[in-house]
């Protein structure tokens, strides 16, 4: 995708405005990748929610939308419906998607609603100061779990597997990590696929890194981020 053209783009949008060290970057970097590999730029929209995904509104040179928070899937539901030639992309954090924004994710599932959603799974709410989430595991400390999060609180939130048990059976279902851009990459492929080839439902979860929140350095947080993907199995969901 030609982001680095002209000048003026690269000046306004590089670098990235995440936080060092964080997956976000990566994420999109793939999902990029993803995008130029089906050539769909030019009918590509991106809506993002609010939290950490909003900086990704001038990441790239497409179409984006910025909704309210947790109101992602509604808005990106509602452009496909008014626009159904187009590729509409849902981007949200664990909050948007799984917080406030359950209800509408659910029944963008069960509706086999053809659009794709991407949510990172930090296991925090990174922009508002690192605060217990709903994937929050058991134990781990955040700022509003300085102790580590007590299992009266429930165990982190397992979104794809809930998910699959209610979308349609057309439904594109998966979990990757930034540990492994290239199946990344592969899954957010086969997600937007599903959308435009079976006029489906998609949704991807990435098991990202959140170096400022959860304190760690680069070895640090991937070493945190193994852990998790033992609590959170990557790969098709079936």
């Amino acid at each position: 995708m030609d982001n680095f053209s002209p000048k003026s783009w690269n000046q306004k949008t590089k670098p990235h405005l995440f936080c060092a060290g964080c997956g976000h970057a990566i994420t999109l970097k793939q999902l990029g990748f993803a995008i130029d590999e089906l050539g769909i730029q030019n009918k590509t929209v991106l809506g993002i929610d609010i939290g950490c995904s909003l900086l990704a509104w001038n990441f790239f040179n497409i179409d984006t939308i910025q909704t309210h928070h947790g109101r992602t899937t509604p808005v990106m539901v509602g452009y496909k419906i008014a626009k159904p030639q187009r590729v509409a992309l849902a981007y949200m954090g664990d909050g948007g998607g799984y917080a406030i924004g359950l209800q509408s994710l659910l029944h963008a599932a069960f509706r086999n609603n053809p659009i794709t959603v991407i949510l990172i799974n930090n296991e925090n709410y990174a922009m508002t100061g690192g605060q217990m989430s709903p994937t929050t595991e058991i134990g781990i400390k955040t700022t509003t779990s300085p102790n580590g999060k007590d299992i009266k609180f429930g165990p982190g939130f397992k979104g794809p597997e809930l998910l699959r048990g209610l979308a349609n059976e057309k439904a594109f279902i998966a979990r990757a990590s930034v540990s492994n851009p290239i199946q990344l990459k592969n899954l957010l492929i086969k997600a937007v696929k599903n959308q435009t080839d079976n006029n489906s439902f998609s949704f991807i979860e990435i098991l990202s890194i959140c170096p400022t929140n959860w304190k760690t350095d680069a070895q640090q947080s991937f070493d945190k981020l193994k852990e998790m993907e033992k609590y959170y199995p990557t790969g098709e969901i079936n």
